[in-house]
C-alpha cells in the first residue's frame, strides 16, 4: 500500500513537471533596454531638457515671491493699510501662480504627463513590437517584465479566460 501511494505521488509530480514543462515563458528588463536603447535615451533627454526648463521657470516666479515677501516684511509696518492689503493681494496672487504653473506643469494631467506620453509612447510600442517579435520566434507563450511591478507583456490569445470569465460573472 505505501509503495502505491509512493509511486502515486512520484507519478503526479512527474505529470506536473511534464505539464509546466510545456510552457515556455520568457522575461525581459524594461530597465535595462530604456538604459541601452537610444531612441529611449534620446527621448528621456528631451524631457529632462523640458523639466529642467520648467523648474527655472518655477524657480523664477518663486524668487519674485520671496523678494516681494521680504520687501513686504520690512515694510509692513510702515504700509497704509490699503497698501498693505494690496502687497498681501499681490503676495496671494503669485502663491496661486506658483500653484497653478506647478499643477499645470507637473500635475496628474499636466504638461509633463502629456510631454513623457508624446516622447516615450513611439519608443515604447517599438520595444512591445520587439517583445512580440521574439516572442513568436521563440515560441514563448508569456512574458513578464521583471522591473518594478509584474507585467504580462506578451501572452498566446490561446491563454485568454477574459471571455470565460465575464460568462460566468453574466450568469
Amino acid at each position: 500500500m505505501k509503495k502505491i501511494f509512493v509511486f502515486a505521488i512520484v507519478f503526479i509530480f512527474a505529470g506536473a513537471l511534464q505539464i509546466s514543462a510545456q510552457l515556455k515563458i520568457g522575461y525581459i528588463d524594461s530597465d535595462t533596454i530604456m538604459k541601452k536603447l537610444p531612441d529611449a535615451q534620446d527621448a528621456q533627454k528631451k524631457l529632462d531638457n523640458q523639466i529642467q526648463e520648467w523648474q527655472d521657470e518655477l524657480k523664477k516666479i518663486k524668487k519674485e515671491w520671496k523678494t516681494k515677501y521680504d520687501d513686504y516684511q520690512k515694510k509692513k509696518l510702515t504700509m497704509s493699510p490699503s497698501r498693505r492689503a494690496e502687497v498681501e493681494k499681490e503676495l496671494v496672487t503669485l502663491e496661486n501662480k506658483i500653484s497653478d504653473f506647478r499643477q499645470k506643469k507637473f500635475g496628474a494631467n499636466g504638461e509633463l504627463f502629456k510631454k513623457e506620453d508624446e516622447l516615450m509612447k513611439p519608443v515604447q510600442n517599438k520595444i512591445f513590437n520587439a517583445i512580440q517579435e521574439v516572442a513568436k520566434e521563440q515560441d514563448l507563450d508569456f512574458v513578464f517584465d521583471r522591473s518594478g511591478d509584474i507585467l504580462f507583456l506578451y501572452a498566446k490569445e490561446k491563454y485568454d479566460i477574459t471571455n470565460l470569465v465575464l460568462d460566468k460573472l453574466l450568469k
